[in-house]
C-alpha cells in the first residue's frame, strides 16, 4: 500500500490500524544532536488524545509514546527515529454489526474498491487513530522549528456554525476545551455540541493555523510551492475537505487593488496573501484555514448498502466524537510543522550549495 510516506528531506512513514496492536511512525532526516525524549512527544500526544472536550469519543487511550530507535542519551543521532504507540482500549465488538455494511461518509466502500479487502474494525488504516502517529512526528519536526524561533498555533475558528468573532486572544485557547480564542464563542460551542449529541448527530467546523516568525524564502518553484505542500499536508487529514491560504476564497470577490499587499520599508502593510507569494514565504505570518467535515459515525438512521449491494438502513453505535474539533487541531499543527521542517532543510541545503 503506497502513499504512507510524506516529505522530501524530512520524511515520515506512518503505520498501523485503529484496532491493531498499535500505531507508529518512522521519522527519517532529523538532524543529529537535538534534545529528544518521550516526554517531548508525550506532551504533543496529550493534546490529541480522547477526553479533552465534550465533543470527544469515550475511548480512553493513554497514547503513550515509546521511542525505539534514533535517540541515544537523550539526543537524536541522525538515524531513523521509530516511535510506537500501543492501542490499549480498542473494542472491536461494537463494529461487528457493520462488518458487512458500508458506512456513509467513511472509507469503507472506497477501500473495498481499491484493495478488495478492508479492516472493518474502526475503519482500520482509514481511522483518525492514525493521526496520533503524525502528531508524534510533528513533535520531532518542532525541534527543528524551535531552533529557528518558529511557532505554529492551531485554534478553533468555527464549530457547528458558532464562529469566533469577538476578541481573539490566542493565549485563551489553553483555557477552554475547544481551543477557541474567543471565550464567549467557546461557551456557545459547548452548548451546540450538547444539543447535537442529544440528537445523535455530528458537526464540523473550521480550524485556523498561524505560523509566527517564519523566515522568507521557504518553498520551491513550481510544483513544491510552500502553499501547495501545506495544502496537500492538511488535505491528507481524513476529516479535512478544504484549505485556504491567507484570505483564500474571499480574494475571488476583490479587485487587485484591494487584494495586493502593499510593500513598505518595514515589510508588508497587510497580509491578504497569508505570508506566501509565488509559493515562497515572504516573512509575514503564514495563515491557513481548514474546513473540517462532520464526523460520519452518527446514530441517526442512514441509507446504505451491504457487500451484496442490497439496500439497508444503518445506525452507528459506539464511542464516537461529535466533532473532529478540537482533537484535529494538534494534527493540523503537526502537518504544518512537518512541511516547514522539510522546507527549512531544503533551503539550508540550497544555501550551502550556493556558498
Amino acid at each position: 500500500m503506497s502513499g504512507n510516506s510524506f516529505g522530501t528531506l524530512f520524511r515520515i512513514t506512518t503505520w498501523g490500524e485503529s484496532h491493531g496492536p498499535g500505531i507508529g511512525v518512522i521519522v527519517d532526516g532529523c538532524l543529529p544532536g537535538l534534545n529528544l525524549d518521550e516526554a517531548v512527544i508525550q506532551s504533543a500526544l496529550d493534546q490529541r488524545k480522547p477526553g479533552g472536550s465534550s465533543a470527544s469519543t469515550r475511548r480512553r487511550e493513554p497514547d503513550k509514546a515509546v521511542i525505539l530507535s534514533g535517540v541515544f542519551e537523550g539526543k537524536t543521532t541522525g538515524t531513523p527515529i521509530a516511535i510506537m504507540i500501543a492501542n490499549t482500549d480498542a473494542d472491536s465488538r461494537s463494529y461487528t454489526p457493520y462488518a458487512d455494511l458500508y458506512r456513509p461518509g467513511h472509507g469503507d466502500i472506497t477501500y473495498q474498491s481499491k484493495f478488495g479487502i478492508r479492516d472493518w474494525r474502526g475503519g482500520g488504516r482509514a481511522s483518525a487513530r492514525e493521526t496520533a502517529a503524525r502528531v508524534a512526528a510533528g513533535a520531532v519536526a518542532g525541534l527543528i522549528l524551535d531552533q529557528e524561533g518558529i511557532l505554529v498555533v492551531a485554534y478553533t475558528l468555527e464549530l457547528g456554525g458558532i464562529r469566533a468573532a469577538g476578541f481573539m486572544d490566542l493565549s485563551q485557547i489553553h483555557y477552554n476545551p475547544f481551543r477557541c480564542p474567543d471565550q464567549d464563542a467557546a461557551t456557545a460551542m459547548a452548548d451546540r455540541v450538547e444539543q447535537v449529541r442529544k440528537q445523535g448527530d455530528s458537526i464540523g467546523g473550521i480550524v485556523e493555523i498561524r505560523v509566527f516568525s517564519a523566515p522568507a524564502g521557504l518553498g520551491e518553484p513550481v510544483f513544491d510551492k510552500l502553499d501547495a505542500d501545506l495544502a496537500k499536508a492538511l488535505m491528507s487529514i481524513g476529516a479535512v475537505k478544504g484549505v485556504e491560504i491567507g484570505d483564500g476564497f474571499a480574494a475571488a470577490c476583490r479587485l487587485g487593488s484591494e487584494n495586493n499587499d502593499p510593500i513598505i520599508p518595514e515589510g508588508f502593510s497587510s497580509n491578504h496573501a497569508g505570508g506566501i507569494l509565488a509559493g515562497i514565504s515572504n516573512g509575514d505570518d503564514i495563515l491557513v484555514r481548514v474546513a473540517v467535515k462532520p464526523i460520519p459515525s452518527i446514530s441517526l438512521d442512514q441509507q446504505t448498502v451491504n457487500s451484496l449491494n442490497e439496500p439497508v438502513k444503518i445506525s452507528i453505535k459506539g464511542r464516537h466524537d461529535v466533532s473532529a474539533i478540537p482533537r484535529i487541531n494538534p494534527v493540523c499543527e503537526a502537518m504544518v510543522k512537518l512541511v516547514l521542517a522539510d522546507h527549512l532543510l531544503r533551503q539550508k541545503t540550497l544555501l550551502n550549495v550556493k556558498t
